[in-house]
């Protein structure tokens, strides 16, 4: 799938399409990527002039008010402890056999390309749509592979679904295979809070590039506008 480096222009029905094709690779035939009625998301270019590599939302979505353990065991309030600061927001396993590690290992070569000091000023939240078997030391030792100050939240699935639904993001209920192993279906949708509102403002699909994210993680670090 060939990667895309531009701001985009999709219409809703483009989008639709795009986010089930994420979805497929976690299992999935299906879903959407929302924010209207219809369960889509609007997104606009709003002009060539903008700095952003990622599709620019038209719907500026509030952070989940959500409160789950960390991996250190600790209660974590996304809401208030990433207030003011840029956000990535991820839904996913470490189970997952493809989306789920290419994506986190993305964005965590693209954190390392940041100095220490851009690092420390966003924040990479990953929540776990598998909570069962996400325990908090499962999770942390699963994210210590792309960056150890990636927050990893596990606990209440339904907690998890009702987070994840406002932002067009669909999380379904684990499956067993026959042989197994647990898919867990989930948007492959990446969104990213701007430190000026706490909303979301771009979005990202499983085919963004390690060079998209270093390019917009050193914008958001600086607070720029999108």
């Amino acid at each position: 799938m060939a990667r895309s480096t531009t701001p985009r222009l999709l219409g809703a029905a483009a989008l639709v399409l795009a986010a089930a094709l994420s979805l497929t690779a976690c299992g999935s035939s299906s879903g959407g990527s929302g924010g209207n009625s219809d369960g889509s998301v609007t997104v606009t270019k709003e002009s060539s002039n903008s700095p952003y590599q990622g599709t620019l939302l038209t719907n500026h979505f509030d952070k989940p008010d959500l409160v789950m353990n960390d991996t250190s065991g600790q209660p974590f309030d996304l809401r208030k402890q990433t207030a003011g600061h840029p956000t990535l927001l991820f839904f996913g396993y470490t189970s997952c056999p493809d989306v789920c590690p290419t994506t986190m290992g993305d964005i965590g070569v693209a954190m390392s390309k940041l100095s220490p000091e851009d690092q420390k000023k966003i924040d990479v939240v990953f929540v776990s749509t598998d909570p069962a078997r996400d325990t908090p030391k499962v999770l942390r030792t699963w994210l210590d592979s792309f960056g150890k100050s990636v927050v990893g939240l596990t606990g209440d699935l339904e907690k998890v679904k009702a987070a994840a639904k406002p932002l067009g993001i669909m999380v379904e209920d684990p499956v067993v295979n026959k042989d197994g192993t647990v898919t867990s279906t989930h948007g492959a949708q990446v969104l990213a809070f701007l430190p000026s509102d706490d909303k979301a403002h771009l979005l990202y699909l499983s085919n963004s590039s390690v060079d998209t994210y270093a390019h917009d993680l050193a914008l958001l670090a600086k607070g720029v506008p999108a």
